[in-house]
């Protein structure tokens, strides 16, 4: 169920008014029947017959009910479609920033599937019995308008400022904001009085009235005073839905819905709660009444040209950014559509190492989708395009400043094809700790960088050099096939006999061809294997590089190791992590592999593990991607660990402007495939460099230590684009032949915004 605002067109004029909302039902459920399991049945029964919404009276003072919220997260828990709200929670017993809390924690575990329904007290001499605040009904919405405003500062987990709100009723001084909520919970009121419903028309999202309680025209003269005080307050009355508690209404379910068209067509109600604890009242309404009111509804707009459609509020609208022609969203995309103002806009907009404010996100989720999306984005030349698979990269292209994104994280299917062949198909939004964990069952894995978390489009565009790299070779090595959808939006398949040359440019500078939509992988048979996590004592920085490079180049190719150091600290040792895989299960070969890296200087800690594969590669960080600012990466590649490369390495990490230097062994079967064999470059190198700094100039005159001693650049650890870079990341003949290939299949240049292998003037 979705509990926005629809329509896409002016409200009529006149008596009537249909705000257009998506037609909806729901229950209305007694948390006090005996037995307790009673109210649980219920909302399964009204989700098994395809009611959108369950509600729950919330009455805290009144004797044999079950608490409410308590009642509610227990049904989110047994259900898996159906939203869940209260009708209407008592306010004044219940904080509301810790119903914030509560409301965003559960529907964070239900899917996104919680709406609020508020109250703003009413039984004042219960709420006092209860250690509640006895308000007069007056401050009583007052209130209510404080507690709308501290719900909302809580949800706003995007601004890392402490919520401050020093109101009447309501007093916060610096709390904490989040959790977000899954999505845009809205705040409906239930709500008689013209003060309410002038505070509906300020600030909430929905009207939530019974209809035994209303008289005469009271309903339409609601209506009336929430639209005026909506549009008063600078608001679209569309953002705020009408819902109606309902009781059993007289004559046959036909009678029915010929009695409720009238509050759908002339009122705009778009949610009917049925009220009652009567299973066969549900079901009857749920097969008879509910379906011809819908076809009703939808013969009645078909008349008067009422479209649905979703509609942003006023807030969210001025949140656009200038030059992305929002209107013109295709219909495919609309419910895909992530737009600055929206609830779900913090979880998006940013990567894992880089902040950003993207003008529109589309999560895309089929390749249907992706062509019209990318349709979209050619009709938008002058705008920055991102394609994001798992947003981790560091060279941070996955985000911009008031562009458009492709999200392809929903995207995310892994699938064998060829068991006997190890043929696997995955989907580009698939996180490689995922991967890992679909082929762990069958004793395959597929090396693939060293973070879980990372996306598999990126990485297995662009090299990939993971945990058995030396033994297995990089990640574009067991790429046997693409699907690719290409500039002009056509949808094509690369491999050894199809499009040659666009399957040679894929493997290595693809992010510069399209949108690979599905990898053919071929894996390997990887049991379990020795996992090593090494603090090594390096305060003679420059011998303990030059003695890890030799032990490393040397090893067998079941060998695979990584280092990190950052600068030294005052007084302290500087300090090297190093990992190390070895593909095997044997204790005495896994001991005998580690040896000689452990021999080279004091160790600081150790732990060792025989372990499955895909147990590694879970160290995925929880929650979603948050980065701030932008970082500043810079790589290269080196044949060995020369006493001058480990010199000026140390020379490097001794300036302070590198906070992290990370070295990759590579080699081993990386150098069995020939140079020309894909776009990747640099085959020959036994090492990838990348260092991080935080500031810009600074790095690079660090780097210049280095980078004499280096060739070669490893796309995916660059967040410099200059032309120089982007010529150490290809020979020469390499980049000639992908820019003729550019002009072939992107001559519009679409996707521009990465490492631009067509240099602009």
């Amino acid at each position: 169920m979705s509990c926005l605002a629809y329509d896409l067109v002016d409200i009529p004029n006149g008596d009537t008014v249909d705000y257009g909302h998506r037609i909806e039902f729901g229950t209305f459920i007694t948390p006090g029947n005996a037995p307790a399991t009673t109210p649980v049945a219920l909302a399964q029964l009204s989700e098994s017959l395809g009611y959108d919404l369950v509600t729950f009276q919330d009455h805290p003072y009144q004797a044999g009910f079950l608490d409410t919220w308590t009642l509610m997260s227990w049904v989110a828990a047994q259900t898996s479609t159906i939203h869940i709200s209260a009708n209407v929670l008592n306010l004044p017993l219940r904080p509301p920033a810790v119903l914030a809390r509560a409301a965003a924690s559960l529907d964070l575990l239900s899917g996104g599937r919680v709406e609020l329904g508020l109250g703003a007290g009413g039984f004042w001499d219960a709420v006092d019995s209860m250690g509640g605040r006895k308000l007069t009904p007056g401050q009583g919405v007052e209130a209510l308008g404080e507690a709308i405003d501290v719900i909302r500062g809580i949800w706003d987990a995007a601004n890392r400022s402490p919520l401050v709100i020093d109101g009447e009723y309501y007093h916060l001084h610096g709390a904490k904001r989040g959790p977000a909520p899954a999505h845009e919970i809205p705040i409906w009121l239930g709500a008689l009085k013209p003060r309410m419903l002038r505070l509906i028309g300020r600030k909430a999202d929905g009207w939530l009235p019974s209809l035994p309680y209303l008289e005469g025209s009271a309903y339409k003269d609601g209506n009336a005073t929430i639209d005026e005080a909506a549009t008063k307050a600078g608001r679209d009355p569309r953002e705020i839905r009408r819902l109606l508690n309902i009781g059993q209404l007289p004559g046959s379910s036909t009678d029915w819905a010929e009695q409720l068209l009238p509050f759908a067509i002339d009122d705009g109600t778009s949610v009917f709660i049925v009220m009652g604890d009567d299973p066969s009242v549900m079901q009857r309404f749920a097969e008879e009444v509910a379906p011809a009111l819908r076809e009703a509804v939808a013969a009645e707009r078909s008349v008067s040209g009422i479209q649905t459609g979703r509609v942003r509020s006023t807030i969210a609208l001025a949140k656009r950014r200038e030059g992305i022609d929002y209107d013109g969203l295709p219909e495919s995309l609309v419910a895909r559509a992530i737009e600055p103002g929206d609830s779900g806009y913090s979880r998006v907009k940013s990567t894992y190492m880089r902040g950003g404010t993207p003008g529109l996100v589309l999560q895309v989720q089929t390749t249907a989708e992706i062509v019209d999306a990318l349709a979209y984005a050619r009709a938008h030349p002058e705008i920055a395009l991102a394609v994001r698979s798992g947003g981790h990269g560091i060279s941070g292209r996955s985000t911009n400043d008031g562009g458009i994104i492709i999200d392809l994280s929903k995207l995310n299917a892994v699938d064998v094809i060829d068991e006997a062949r190890r043929l696997v198909r995955v989907e580009p939004g698939t996180l490689w700790a995922d991967v890992a964990a679909a082929l762990q069952p069958n004793g395959w894995a597929l090396s693939s960088g060293d973070y879980g978390g990372v996306g598999v489009g990126g990485l297995a565009t662009a090299g990939g050099i993971g945990w058995l790299v030396r033994e297995h070779g990089l990640t574009i090595d067991h790429v046997r096939a693409v699907e690719i959808v290409l500039a002009d939006g056509s949808l094509v398949r690369a491999s050894a006999d199809e499009n040659t040359d666009l399957f040679w440019a894929v493997r290595g500078a693809g992010a510069n061809f399209g949108i690979v939509v599905a990898f053919e992988f071929e894996v390997d048979e990887v049991g379990a294997v020795g996992w090593a996590q090494l603090a090594i004592d390096a305060g003679d920085t420059a011998t303990f590089l030059q003695g890890w490079g030799a032990v490393v180049e040397a090893a067998p190719r079941d060998l695979t190791s990584f280092l990190i150091m950052g600068a030294p600290r005052a007084g302290q040792p500087a300090v090297a992590q190093v990992m190390c895989m070895v593909d095997s299960d044997d204790p005495d070969t896994i001991i005998a592999r580690l040896q000689p890296i452990a021999e080279l200087g004091p160790l600081l800690q150790q732990s060792v593990q025989i372990v499955p594969y895909a147990s590694v590669m879970a160290n995925v960080q929880d929650g979603d991607h948050d980065g701030q600012g932008q970082p500043n990466s810079r790589s290269g590649f080196a044949e060995h660990f020369t006493p001058e490369f480990a010199a000026a390495a140390a020379a490097m990490l001794e300036s302070g402007a590198v906070y992290f230097f990370s070295v990759r062994s590579v080699g081993g079967a990386v150098s069995d495939i020939d140079a020309d064999a894909t776009a990747y470059g640099h085959r020959s190198a036994n090492f990838s460099i990348a260092a991080l700094g935080g500031n810009d100039a600074r790095l690079d005159a660090a780097w210049r230590i280095l980078q004499p001693h280096m060739e070669g650049m490893y796309l995916s650890f660059e967040t410099d684009q200059s032309p120089a870079r982007l010529e150490d990341a290809f020979p020469p003949k390499t980049l000639a032949r992908l820019r003729e290939l550019k002009l072939r299949y992107d001559p519009a240049n679409v996707f521009r915004d990465n490492f631009n292998i067509i240099q602009l003037a």
